[in-house]
């Protein structure tokens, strides 16, 4: 593989200058990072064969040395914060397998059964064994916290978002359209559980050193527009997100939210009413991010943007092209480079690099 800038040799993670370039407190001087994260085979892959170590597959394997690792794939790749998830689980999923033909294939590939989910009833409600307090494991967290490379900083994340987790993982898409007619109020006590124990989580760690921010997922729109009617997500989703970041901003931290799909209908409720610091999550085929920068700019920084079809399909000169195109437009106040989604097991490795190297040189 070819020489690029990229992982860098003497990384400088400054998580402070990032907030404030973010904050539209000041220009970048660099090209900062951000991704909500890479698939663990890309990171595998780029641990053993360009940062030259041992792979280790698991926390099991050793717990210690597995969240270096994770650590060190993100400082040498340039990234101010890592972000860091899991820690609360919703059990009892439905779901489905299929074979994973990506690139850098994990054997079989799964997505959450979409029909009835494991709530359907008021006794289901009663019966599901919703997550406490003694179950949530912090000891990531904690062992990150103390191991981080100085100005390196954590965006955290414990579970899918509010609306993901109530719609698929519990009551099933097709059993809450259903149910969202037959008996809202359980609809609406399954969102309200669900808010509450995210919060509960977000609320025991806020305040642990090195925690910067929430970095929340939660997808709530296909290609053309919103999953659920606006007038849902607004009396659903909406007063859990801005719980969260109001809990952020009380402690001076930033929440930023990854949502896919076409959500211009609703764009307006997540600045003004939940005031996201950041979104993420860009496509092309809905608003370039070039296009969303020039709108929604001022009021709100922008992360990653990088198309991932492009990310996937672009040969070299192209894709340097198309990013610099991106920097080009959204550079020097409220952007950091990256994907439009997450740097997917089925995305290049050195296309993943080229991106990088890109914002890498930008100021060169």
């Amino acid at each position: 593989m070819r020489k690029f800038k990229v992982p860098l040799e003497k990384p400088e993670p400054n998580f402070s200058e990032f907030k404030d370039v973010l904050s539209g407190k000041k220009p970048a001087q660099k090209v900062h990072f951000a991704e909500l994260f890479a698939d663990i085979e890309v990171i595998f892959y780029i641990t053993e064969n360009i940062l030259g170590n041992k792979v280790i597959h698991s926390p099991q394997e050793d717990f210690p040395g597995f969240w270096k690792q994770e650590i060190n794939f993100w400082y040498k790749m340039g990234y101010d914060y890592i972000r860091v998830a899991g820690g609360l689980n919703f059990p009892q999923l439905k779901g489905r397998v299929a074979e994973d033909t990506a690139l850098l294939s994990r054997g079989e590939r799964s997505w959450i059964e979409e029909t009835t989910g494991v709530i359907s009833s008021w006794r289901d409600f009663e019966e599901y064994p919703w997550p406490t307090r003694e179950s949530f494991d912090y000891s990531h967290y904690e062992f990150i916290s103390r191991n981080l490379p100085q100005g390196m900083k954590m965006m955290i994340c414990p579970t899918s978002g509010v609306f993901e987790i109530s719609s698929e993982y519990l009551l099933g898409f097709e059993g809450m359209s259903y149910l969202l007619y037959e008996d809202y109020k359980l609809v609406k006590s399954v969102f309200d559980r669900v808010g509450e124990i995210i919060y509960e989580f977000y609320e025991n760690i806020i305040t642990l050193d090195n925690v910067e921010g929430i970095f929340q997922g939660d997808d709530l729109g296909f290609k053309t527009s919103t999953i659920l009617s606006p007038r849902f997500l607004r009396d659903l989703v909406f007063p859990w997100h801005k719980k969260y970041a109001e809990l952020a901003h009380r402690y001076n931290k930033m929440y930023w939210l990854h949502c896919c799909g076409n959500i211009l209908e609703v764009i307006e409720d997540l600045i003004d009413y939940v005031k996201i610091d950041a979104l993420h999550s860009f496509q092309d085929t809905i608003m370039p991010v070039t296009e969303f920068k020039k709108k929604y700019g001022e009021r709100i920084a922008l992360l990653g943007g990088v198309d991932v079809d492009k990310l996937c399909r672009l040969e070299e000169q192209e894709l340097r092209s198309y990013v610099r195109d991106i920097l080009h437009n959204c550079m020097p106040y409220r952007y950091a480079l990256g994907s439009g989604n997450t740097v997917t097991n089925y995305v290049p490795v050195e296309n993943y690099l080229i991106m990088l190297d890109e914002g890498a040189r930008y100021y060169d």
